[in-house]
């Protein structure tokens, strides 16, 4: 079965499926751990819209992959066309907030990355991008006052405040616009906090959004 947007009671959203924009070392923490250093401007890549597949269902590793990492993210639902926006728009533009797990094949990420190479071979494989459900944006939420989590077997693994992002929400949204148009159902992923790791068959996940949302899931 085809991966649909849905909200939070389950619903489908009204649009399919799009691109996926997301953003490398928007925390500063993250960039460290991996010995990378902090863009001057966001770090931009794509996964296609196949790489999605619904977080409720069962993590699959990548058959003969030893090095899945997990990298739990804010996700933007998209939900009117944003091009050369400004913040104001951007903010208009957000249809609902969610989490995602960036999968990467570390190991092979960093041998394209140490000859030049682009990542999607790492980054943009089928099922490459499990997400939640969404919860729609309120008019009264702090973009740069949410907190998210990952926990695996009891031992949270992954805790991230918007407020530490290097890029904050809307100016990001917005810088993304000028280069790529966002359409609806277009999805934006934020950033990943330090903490990430290699996901292993039998583990228990449970991801949390500001309270709003509660995921949990396995890995196969």
């Amino acid at each position: 079965m085809a991966y649909q947007h849905q909200w939070h009671d389950g619903s489908p959203t009204d649009w399919p499926p799009g691109k996926v924009v997301c953003v490398g070392r928007n925390y500063a923490a993250h960039a460290a751990e991996l010995n990378n250093p902090v863009p001057e401007q966001p770090l931009l890549f794509m996964k296609p819209a196949t790489a999605l597949v619904p977080l409720t269902d069962p993590v699959r590793l990548p058959v003969g992959r030893s090095d899945v990492h997990y990298e739990t993210e804010l996700a933007i639902l998209v939900g009117c066309p944003l091009t050369r926006a400004g913040q104001q728009q951007a903010r208009a533009a957000i249809a609902g907030i969610g989490l995602a797990l960036d999968l990467t094949l570390r190991d092979l990420q960093s041998e394209l990355k140490a000859r030049g190479h682009p990542w999607e071979r790492a980054k943009a494989f089928d099922g490459a991008c499990p997400l939640s459900r969404f919860v729609p944006l309120g008019s009264d939420d702090d973009l740069e006052n949410l907190q998210f989590s990952l926990t695996i077997d009891s031992e949270q693994r992954q805790r991230g405040h918007t407020g530490d992002m290097i890029t904050p929400i809307l100016p990001l949204l917005a810088h993304i616009s000028e280069t790529f148009t966002l359409q609806p159902g277009d999805v934006v992923l934020t950033g990943t906090p330090a903490g990430v790791g290699t996901l292993h068959s039998g583990q228990h996940l449970t991801m949390e959004l500001d309270g709003r949302l509660q995921v949990q899931t396995s890995v196969e």
